[in-house]
């Protein structure tokens, strides 16, 4: 069970709206600990027992759902020069400062929430104390070669299966998803099963894929959306706030697409988790939190 949060709400967004949901008091001293989801287009639900850190460290804990899934407004119609990294940077800001926590929060962002919060952190805004970059790489150019390495190392025939659906447009076939579990399996989530979090997150994007489709593509290794040739390495530099790097041993997400955090942000450390993939707050629950409870405690 996840603990109760104290405020769940719909920030006005133009004409849209943000799901929110809040674990803790926003009005506490410590700053708020935002938590940006994957995707783009999945949702916060494999992120909740992030919760538990409200108690833990008294920082209260925003879960949110991006624009175009999960609670938030969907949009299934809108054409992709709609979904934009700008637009899911104006959807952070407006959120901040409708939370009324623009000027103290830390961001957590996993997945292709990385990229998106350090883009976001470059600009130096005031009140961020802190930046979390967990399971993600800086280039989706450096990404889509790293997930070719990957998928060369699967089991013999699963990347034929792949590259054979991929080339006919027919990856919406249970023989597609069969084969790209392997890889899921593998790189994304260790556990078996897979938790009911991660599971309810998983669905979600295939239950209005309009986002994933549109900016990533029909999985995680084959990425032909509009954020195929997208990278914040140039803007590393500019990161002010303390950054903690988090991956796994076996993550889709390897070193090499990390490393450029590593090498370009001014103040960072990194965390490699070594019986973890992609989801190191689930595969490696405990010693996620004692490094989560570490760096915020000592911000």
């Amino acid at each position: 069970m996840h603990v109760r949060p104290s405020r769940k709400g719909t920030m006005p967004f133009g004409e849209y709206g943000t799901w929110y949901r809040v674990t803790g008091d926003l009005a506490a001293e410590r700053p708020a600990l935002v938590v940006v989801h994957g995707g783009p287009g999945s949702t916060h639900d494999y992120l909740l027992n992030l919760a538990d850190l409200a108690a833990e460290t008294g920082c209260p804990v925003v879960h949110y759902d991006q624009i175009g899934n999960g609670g938030s407004t969907h949009l299934p119609d809108s054409d992709a020069d709609f979904w934009t990294v700008q637009l899911f940077l104006d959807e952070l800001d407006n959120l901040l400062t409708g939370l009324g926590i623009a000027d103290n929060y830390v961001l957590f962002g996993q997945s292709w929430g990385g990229p998106l919060a350090a883009r976001h952190a470059a600009d130096a805004p005031r009140g961020l104390r802190g930046l979390v970059i967990a399971n993600a790489s800086a280039s989706y150019p450096l990404w889509r070669q790293e997930m070719d390495v990957l998928r060369a190392q699967l089991p013999p025939g699963v990347n034929e299966t792949l590259l054979r659906h991929e080339a006919a447009g027919t990856t919406n076939t249970p023989e597609y998803f069969e084969a790209m579990k392997v890889f899921y399996d593998k790189h994304v989530c260790r556990l078996d099963p897979w938790p009911r979090d991660y599971q309810a997150s998983f669905y979600e994007v295939y239950n209005d894929s309009t986002v994933y489709f549109t900016m990533n593509g029909p999985s995680e290794f084959h990425v032909t959306g509009t954020l195929r040739d997208w990278s914040v390495e140039s803007r590393l530099p500019d990161i002010e706030a303390p950054t903690l790097l988090i991956s796994g041993r076996y993550d889709e997400a390897t070193p090499a697409t990390v490393q450029p955090y590593q090498d370009l942000i001014p103040d960072v450390r990194w965390e490699l988790f070594q019986e973890s993939s992609h989801l190191p707050h689930l595969e490696e629950p405990e010693l996620f939190r004692a490094v989560m409870t570490d760096f915020l405690k000592n911000l």
